[in-house]
């Protein structure tokens, strides 16, 4: 199973620049994008209709805002929208694929980098989907979390560390978060599975030449239950071409469609 999530910061910004006929070539089984700032119904042209796929959108409430989407080859057996709460259903930030014993999220993380009033809000967002997450944990499902976390969780995820210590996206705090996602709950950062290489980002500031000189973070995972772990085969950032900010990042997973059992 190919499974590929993609921040495409406007999701009409990004086929403009090519990224459905990209998507078109990857024999990708699962999309997950995020911030599309669109309502479907903005988006009945055929370029976001891409033959094979089914398509399911989680829409913000403010127009041309946020947003989550998945395609999928296969027919989900459940799509789930929101999460409970009004800074992730009003502003589109959740939505699950089922597939049988399987879970695909794409999630938008809240950023912070706007202003303090932003940062509370993420703040409680990581507070209140913690135990969510360890609710997952308990059910016996399996997860792929697909997302732009807006968190970096090691010196070795961007380039000027140092220098961001006390910018929101690797905050202490934020970095504790991930420290407990992984190490209590027992989630696995697929990408760190297969990948240990330095200077792998996702998303570059549009300032200072910055995708130039490949001065970015890398703010887009695939965090999966410790079950899948195992199953984890490859996992690559398409950096060829630039659709947007952030860069498509696939993980390839050992998965039987036919039974969706691991």
């Amino acid at each position: 199973m190919r499974i590929t999530t993609f921040n495409c910061n406007g999701i009409r910004s990004a086929a403009r620049k090519g990224f459905f006929d990209w998507f078109s070539r990857q024999q990708i089984d699962v999309l997950c994008l995020q911030e599309t700032k669109a309502q479907v119904h903005q988006l009945d042209d055929e370029v976001f209709r891409p033959a094979g796929y089914e398509r399911f959108f989680c829409d913000a409430e403010k127009k041309g805002y946020a947003g989550t989407a998945i395609y999928c080859r296969v027919t989900p057996d459940k799509i789930s929208r929101g999460i409970g709460w009004s800074v992730a259903d009003q502003e589109g930030r959740y939505i699950q694929a089922d597939f049988g014993n399987l879970s695909i999220v794409s999630l938008y993380m809240p950023s912070g980098s706007s202003g303090d009033a932003r940062q509370a809000i993420k703040f409680e967002f990581l507070d209140r989907f913690l135990p969510l997450l360890k609710q997952f944990r308990g059910s016996g499902r399996e997860y792929v979390l697909c997302a732009d976390w807006n968190i970096c969780h090691k010196e070795i995820d961007l380039k000027n560390w140092r220098a961001n210590r006390k910018n929101s996206g690797f905050l202490p705090e934020e970095r504790a978060w991930l420290d407990q996602l992984y190490d209590e709950l027992g989630y696995v950062d697929s990408f760190r599975l297969v990948n240990q290489q330095p200077d792998q980002y996702s998303w570059w500031s549009n300032r200072g030449q910055a995708r130039a000189k490949n001065v970015g973070w890398r703010l887009d995972y695939h965090i999966v239950t410790p079950a899948l772990a195992s199953r984890v085969e490859n996992a690559t950032i398409y950096t060829d071409e630039n659709f947007s900010d952030h860069a498509p990042v696939t993980l390839d997973l050992e998965w039987d469609w036919q039974t969706s059992q691991s």
